[in-house]
């Protein structure tokens, strides 16, 4: 199949899937007209990458977990390889607990049951908040 064809069947762009190629993620052989030709394969690997790209991996560390996933025995996983993911997985954890206390702080603003301390001093406290009773 060609790129375009490619494309069109993930909806994912040409650009990103040369990308895909130069990193390593998919390959392809070339034609003698010298066009990239992929197997039909090449769609659930290029689903795969994107699910794994949304996971929050990147193009480094999948080139190290697609052999694991694909079963090509291509070698032998590098030993910190789960150690890895997990940092991944660990800092999306953080990044939850950041904007779930970001949101808390900002549904107390605005719900009056907090406010900066030198607000009185600047407005009223009724000035910018809507009324909530």
């Amino acid at each position: 199949m060609l790129i375009g064809e490619l494309s069109a069947a993930t909806g994912v762009s040409t650009r990103a899937l040369r990308y895909y190629e130069h990193e390593g993620l998919i390959t392809s052989r070339r034609r003698p007209n010298g066009y990239r030709d992929y197997d039909p394969d090449a769609v659930e690997m290029v689903a795969l990458i994107q699910d794994l790209f949304a996971a929050g991996l990147s193009s480094g560390l999948l080139r190290d977990v697609m052999p694991c996933v694909t079963g090509d025995g291509s070698g032998t996983p590098p030993a910190d390889l789960l150690a890895r993911v997990e940092q991944v997985r660990d800092d999306l954890l953080r990044q939850e607990e950041r904007l779930r206390a970001r949101r808390e702080t900002l549904d107390d603003y605005l719900s009056g049951r907090r406010r900066p301390a030198r607000i009185d001093a600047l407005v009223s406290a009724d000035a910018c908040l809507p009324d909530r009773t």
